[in-house]
């Protein structure tokens, strides 16, 4: 590793959603881009080009060989980001993820174990940014205040909306494609990161409806019911092929107060009264860019922040993707394994 710069040296792997990370670390004034590389080498060619400074790469070794990089970026596909995880903690560096981090109970232990073994200088972040959202981290602080009471229930749908980028996209040919790793995760992750609990159960149906007279075959819905130690149930679904624009519905019922977010807008119910209208909340539901994590992890490093809890959580919502995946491929309720 680079201890000695007085910036982080960072590689950014995959250059669809990658270039939105190179543009972050940029824009910390904290890092320097060293390298980019995508299978595409022609488009990594003209990204370097087009940031000055940076290198393109010929392969991933190059930029793991490299003392100079602290921080690599994985922004490739799903299926990819496991083993390219597991090279760059290896070798050292830092490593921020595009969601998912991992797909399967196999991959989540040995990446976990990698990271233990590290975990006094190795820091994880795994991009999943509606946690960014300023309406997120407004409520999120509500519910810290005991502003909705005790919360029973939590309810959230992804609606992504984009079918032809299921079926004619690169998520069709890669193998065991996860609508809840590629989707669903986002409200998993609100949902743990919202509450401050995680379920001990989950069950889970699926099917391919939408999907069915094409070449994707794994389930294009799903949806799972989550049971809390707390009573708390949590019920997340995930729609590929929703004939919808890319959106997410949000609803969290707590005993002093409601709150929903959907087409009309977020709003939150304070009075059972029908004659009593809702707080209508002017706060964005996205964050700005898909880059927002990106700040917070660089500055975790080089303030030397212990994220170990953090880290921890991330893990945690990855145990309950799988144990939905699982239960949906088996129809039959299943354990969430934590590690």
């Amino acid at each position: 590793m680079n201890t000695h710069a007085t910036k982080l040296g960072v590689a950014v792997i995959g250059l669809g959603i990658g270039q939105e990370h190179a543009q972050a670390y940029m824009e910390t004034g904290s890092c320097d881009l060293r390298w980019v590389y995508d299978i595409d080498q022609d488009k990594s060619r003209n990204f370097a080009l087009l940031l000055g400074g940076a290198k393109s790469a010929e392969n991933y070794d190059q930029i793991l060989a490299d003392s100079s990089v602290d921080i690599i970026s994985i922004a490739s596909y799903d299926h990819l980001h496991y083993d390219q995880a597991i090279q760059a903690l290896q070798a050292g560096k830092h490593i921020f993820v595009e969601k998912p981090l991992c797909r399967t109970e196999d991959e989540l232990y040995t990446l976990h174990n990698a990271w233990i073994n590290n975990s006094e200088y190795l820091y994880i972040a795994s991009n999943l940014v509606l946690r960014t959202a300023p309406l997120y981290r407004w409520l999120k602080q509500q519910i810290k205040q005991d502003e909705f009471g005790e919360i029973y229930a939590f309810d959230g749908d992804y609606l992504y909306g984009r079918l032809e980028k299921i079926t004619e996209g690169w998520r069709n040919n890669v193998p065991d494609y996860s609508a809840m790793l590629g989707g669903g995760i986002h409200m998993v992750d609100l949902m743990l990161w919202l509450t401050d609990q995680r379920p001990d159960t989950v069950l889970a149906l699926g099917n391919r409806i939408a999907t069915q007279n094409t070449f994707f075959s794994y389930q294009d819905f799903v949806i799972a019911n989550m049971r809390f130690p707390s009573s708390l149930i949590g019920r997340i679904s995930v729609n590929l092929g929703s004939v919808h624009p890319h959106q997410h519905v949000l609803r969290i019922f707590g005993t002093k107060a409601s709150f929903i977010y959907d087409d009309l807008g977020p709003r939150v119910y304070k009075n059972r009264n029908p004659e009593v209208l809702p707080e209508r909340l002017q706060l964005a539901p996205l964050p700005e860019n898909r880059g927002g994590l990106i700040r917070e992890f660089v500055e975790a490093i080089l303030e030397g922040r212990n994220m170990t809890e953090d880290i921890q959580k991330m893990f945690d919502v990855i145990s309950v993707c799988v144990a939905s995946d699982k239960s949906s491929a088996t129809q039959t309720e299943k354990g969430v394994i934590y590690l």
